[in-house]
């Protein structure tokens, strides 16, 4: 069958919709979050900082480990369900805690679900793809993390216009695409 004719597999198919709904969730409250630690819990600039730093560094650490490991074991996809679930989460607790520390936590833990899914999901849609279609697999995936990463600042600034002072409510949202994962 011509490399253009040939359908993209279920699992690229289905990741790619995972990829998008969790975007839609991450992009909801990712540039809130700022506000969110100064204006509600009483942090600080530094918090900020530390919490972002710690949460990135911790995430890019996973990505190393995960590949590997998931390499060693020949087995993907709990590390993909495992990481898609504790992002899915983590994020909705934020809407619901009280001081900064918490937010270390809840951040923390979403980045390591992405830490952890990662590589795993991409040597996952590299297993289930023929060779000539591999290229369009990953553009398929990435053109859904976008698309999600669009929609979910949309979503939230809807939300916030339509009731602005409902931030806690808003984070607390990001479970139903969370769940639809």
């Amino acid at each position: 069958m011509p490399e253009s004719r040939q359908p993209l597999p279920r699992n690229v198919r289905l990741l790619g919709w995972a990829s998008c709904l969790n975007d839609i969730a991450s992009e909801m409250i990712y540039p809130l979050l700022p506000q969110f630690l100064i204006t509600v819990l009483g942090g600080d600039r530094l918090e900020l900082g530390v919490i972002e730093g710690v949460a990135d560094s911790t995430s890019s650490l996973l990505k190393l480990w995960s590949g590997a490991w998931s390499d060693r074991v020949s087995r993907r996809k709990g590390f993909v369900v495992f990481g898609y679930v504790l992002a899915a989460v983590s994020r909705p607790v934020i809407g619901v805690i009280t001081v900064p520390w918490q937010l270390f936590i809840a951040r923390t833990a979403d980045r390591v679900g992405k830490g952890v899914r990662s590589s795993p999901r991409d040597a996952l849609i590299a297993d289930s793809t023929a060779p000539e279609i591999r290229g369009r697999a990953f553009g398929f995936h990435r053109a859904m993390d976008h698309l999600g990463a669009a929609i979910g600042p949309v979503l939230a600034t809807v939300f916030l216009w339509t009731w602005p002072d409902r931030l806690r409510e808003l984070f607390l949202l990001t479970l139903l695409p969370g769940l639809a994962v």
